[in-house]
Order: C-alpha cells, then structure tokens, then sequence
C-alpha cells in the first residue's frame, strides 16, 4: 500500500450528496489510503463560530494536507467558502497547496474559477482521481 494522502476535501454542505459519494469512492479504492482533513459537518464553529474564525480553521486543516480537492459543479463558482479555500491553498503558505478539481459526473457545465485555479482536472472517475491525488501528494 502506498503512503497515506492528507487530503482537504472542499464542499457546499448544501450539495453534500456529491461530498458523500467521493469519499465513498476513496474509502473502497484498493491499494489507496487517505486522511480527510475537510471540517465535518457536525463541527460547531459552521454554526456558532465567526467567518473569520472558520477560515483559520479551514486554513489549519489545509496546512496538514498535501492536496485540496475541489468539486468543480457550477455552485462552487458562487461559494464565498470555496473562493476562500482556493486563496488559503494558492497564497497562505510559502508553498501553495496543489489543487485537484473534479468535474462532476456527466456535467455539462463546471466551475471556470475552480478549473482556472486547478492544478489538475479529472472527471468522475476514481482511477483518474487517485491517480492525481498520487501525482500531487508529496
């Protein structure tokens, strides 16, 4: 088995299914481990915390990973939250975290501002983005 990836997987809790479906995909790859480092769901500073205090979080838990995961639906083009999370991984550290965005399945229209920050694009499909989460993670 590989080395474990640190991942930092981005999301609108709003379109968690899609959230849900890819961390299901990583956990039953073959030959393939991962720590999620996103902020769940169920963390109290999405609901009682300061924006400014969620984005020292987010900041934290991207610091930690080797790559932050993006899925590139339309809706992330209108996400304060993931415009935010693209920032923190380009400028917040001396070396900017690489970024993978993932064009969701059978879409036919996809975040340009994500795509444009992206260090690689990859369809739905999981050999394709384990494949680029393994060429990136260092």
């Amino acid at each position: 088995m590989s080395k474990t990836c640190h991942l930092f997987i981005s999301h609108s809790w709003a379109y968690s299914d899609a959230y849900d479906k890819l961390t299901s995909l990583l956990d039953n790859h073959q030959n393939f481990s991962y720590k999620n480092f996103s902020v769940p769901q169920n963390n109290p500073i999405h609901t009682s915390g300061t924006d400014k205090e969620l984005a020292e979080a987010i900041k934290n838990k991207i610091s930690r990973s080797h790559a932050v995961i993006i899925l590139a639906g339309v809706y992330s083009s209108y996400s304060k939250w993931i415009q935010k999370e693209i920032i923190i991984a380009n400028q917040e550290f001396s070396t900017p975290k690489s970024i993978i965005a993932i064009e969701p399945w059978g879409s036919e229209r996809t975040s340009r501002i994500v795509k444009d920050n992206a260090d690689i694009i990859v369809k739905w499909n999981t050999i394709s983005i384990v494949n680029a989460i393994n060429k990136v993670a260092k």
